[in-house]
């Protein structure tokens, strides 16, 4: 099996995380998405912001995605966020976060 084959499931190396010399100052790249939420008073939109980083961070994952809004506001306000390997996965889980928890209106 040839190198091409048993590295065919890796993403290929994009060249601005060439840029970054130390990785304690964590570069990334930021991907936006928009994304509605679906309630009875009103929808509210988010706008989630991916980072994907040149190299893994100190918690060892390569993307962290986060809501630009908090939910649970009248209980426990946080900001929804997701972690993981693939973008897909970090922000599958920030969405899954918003869902889960009932935003107020601004």
């Amino acid at each position: 099996m040839g190198s091409a084959e048993s590295h065919a499931d890796e993403a290929p190396v994009t060249e601005w995380v060439y840029a970054q010399k130390d990785p304690a100052e964590e570069l990334a790249e930021l991907h936006a998405f928009s994304f509605k939420k679906r309630q009875p008073e009103g929808d509210i939109e988010f706008v989630i912001t991916v980072k994907e980083f040149a190299s893994r961070n100190a918690t060892q994952m390569r993307f962290y995605a986060q809501a630009d809004k908090q939910v649970n506001q009248s209980i426990a306000p946080f900001r929804p966020f997701g972690w993981g390997d693939s973008l897909l996965a970090a922000l599958t889980e920030c969405v899954r976060t918003i869902r889960q928890y009932r935003c107020e209106l601004e």
